[in-house]
């Protein structure tokens, strides 16, 4: 099997066992809590240290120190690696304790800039906020260092640990929801210490691992360090540039906590659904050929950098746009399915699956940009990246008056799907603009294998959605079955949306070969 199609499968696969236990948790969630005022402070607690997370662990930090870490991997030895390692360590754990003291102190102030209208909700939502903000901001501490491992652990090709290390997330919260809730007086507020104790189990978990393949770093501080600088120069511009679509989240939950009560966790269940295909396909593709892309921007080899590219293109869209298919027709199945008992209402479901349709709209988007944006950063652009996830984030603001806004005013229930639509509306905007820059700049040139798709996909795509809404019982019967009749009903209505588009595509001529990469093995798959 071709080896990066093998090391995708490889990401996805455990993270399938995180995504699964995700929708576990969420289960766990919903039916426990609900969707209201207090569910709201939670996500608002947990989605600004979650923020921040993609901003210097996941998105910026990654895209910036993996193409350095493969510099100094292929031309400067083993010390200098370890020197680098040693130092990013000490740099990154200093600048983000930093912050994370700063957040605890400031939790209120942050609770009021970016869930202003909590306030306007039941008394008290606002300080209950603030005080689980305390609670999980150390979080941004711990899996800060947890992206470094990670980094580190998929740049020498074992990409199974950091892939699976989320799934103790979402055990800490099913544990935290289950049996330390009835502990406290304010139930919700276990919750917050469920993602304080997440942290550091996941850091735990990729110690041995670092230590195994001897690059456990030493944190070290050192200002004048040139690697530490250079990274540092790389993360700053790309810390936007990679975080556009969480910046334009947090931006729909400062809106929507001026909305009705339950705004919040309505999006967040909507965006969660979305967030599995996303993180199969989109993240676990960016993942893998990111450290592929910077050995061969290193090793000057432009047709091995423009295959992998269309490789990914390739990938990305098979499964994109089935996915926003599936998810589009199936919104209200899947939430029925899922999570609608005790205290998630049928009334919850429908307005979750409004923002899981608007959000599903731009899946497509929301995964070429995680595919396109390693074209830019593993030749050290951030500052390209950065230009256009400027001009996708104002037109988010555009867009979000301009779909709430009258929406809002009619007093029609779902305002929040226009803060949906507008995130959607951007990404696509984000990844348009950067797949032209690519052409632009010669950089990417579509071969043979994307034009093939070009053409079946679409006769798919139509044959699928076709079965789907033919074969989907009215909203009205998901509620009246039992779990295993609707668990049994969305399994059929999957396996036969599924089936349908690879007929339909194997009769237009794609074959699985065509998903695999051609080329011969050079030293950047060593």
């Amino acid at each position: 099997m071709n080896r990066l199609f093998r090391s995708t499968a490889v990401v996805s696969g455990m993270t399938m066992i995180s995504r699964i236990m995700g929708y576990l948790r969420d289960m766990v969630l919903a039916v426990t809590f609900g969707a209201g005022a207090s569910t709201d402070a939670f996500f608002v607690a947990f989605r600004i240290p979650n923020f921040l997370r993609r901003l210097f662990a996941e998105g910026a930090f990654n895209q910036a120190f993996v193409p350095v870490f493969a510099e100094f991997r292929e031309k400067r030895g083993r010390e200098a690696l370890r020197d680098l390692l040693d130092h990013t360590a000490g740099t990154l754990m200093t600048v983000v304790t930093v912050v994370t003291l700063i957040g605890v102190l400031a939790a209120p102030l942050l609770i009021w800039v970016f869930a202003p209208g909590l306030a306007t909700q039941e008394e008290g939502r606002q300080d209950l906020a603030a005080q689980m903000l305390r609670i999980t901001f150390p979080y941004l501490l711990f899996i800060s260092l947890t992206a470094m491992a990670a980094g580190i652990l998929n740049s020498i090709g074992r990409f199974a640990v950091p892939a699976f290390t989320p799934v103790f997330l979402n055990l800490s919260l099913i544990v935290a929801a289950l049996w330390l809730a009835p502990m406290f007086a304010e139930p919700i507020v276990a919750l917050a210490w469920g993602v304080f104790i997440a942290g550091a189990l996941q850091l735990a978990f990729q110690i041995p691992f670092l230590l195994r393949a001897g690059l456990l770093p030493r944190p070290r501080f050192r200002r004048a360090h040139e690697g530490v600088r250079r990274i540092v120069k790389l993360m700053l511009p790309a810390i936007l540039g990679t975080s556009v679509v969480q910046i334009n989240l947090l931006v729909d939950t400062l809106i929507a906590s001026f909305l009705v009560a339950g705004s919040i966790s309505w999006l967040y269940f909507g965006d969660r659904f979305v967030e599995l295909p996303l993180a199969l396909f989109g993240i676990a593709i960016g993942t893998v050929i990111l450290p592929r892309l910077a050995r061969q921007y290193n090793l000057a080899d432009p047709a091995a950098f423009n295959r992998t590219l269309d490789w990914a293109l390739r990938l990305a869209m098979l499964v994109a746009l089935p996915s926003m298919v599936g998810l589009v027709v199936l919104a209200v199945p899947i939430l029925a399915t899922l999570i609608q008992y005790q205290a998630f209402t049928q009334f919850d479901t429908y307005m979750s699956a409004m923002a899981l349709a608007a959000y599903a709209l731009g899946l497509p988007g929301f995964i070429l940009i995680k595919v396109l944006a390693p074209g830019f950063f593993a030749r050290q652009d951030t500052k390209t990246p950065v230009k256009i996830a400027i001009i996708a984030m104002l037109w988010n603001m555009v867009l979000n008056a301009a779909f709430v806004l009258p929406w809002y005013l009619s007093g029609t229930p779902g305002a929040h799907a226009g803060l949906a639509l507008a995130t959607s509306a951007s990404a696509y905007i984000n990844a348009g603009l950067l797949y032209r820059g690519l052409i632009r700049e010669g950089i990417y040139q579509p071969g043979p294998g994307l034009r093939r798709l070009r053409l079946g996909l679409p006769l798919g795509l139509a044959a699928m959605i076709g079965v789907l809404v033919w074969l989907s019982p009215e909203f009205g019967q998901w509620t009246d079955w039992s779990i295993r009749t609707r668990l049994q009903a969305l399994t059929g209505l999957i396996l036969a949306g599924t089936a349908t588009l690879a007929a339909t595509l194997w009769l237009a001529g794609l074959r699985p070969h065509h998903l695999l990469l051609h080329e011969p093995q050079t030293s950047a798959d060593r």
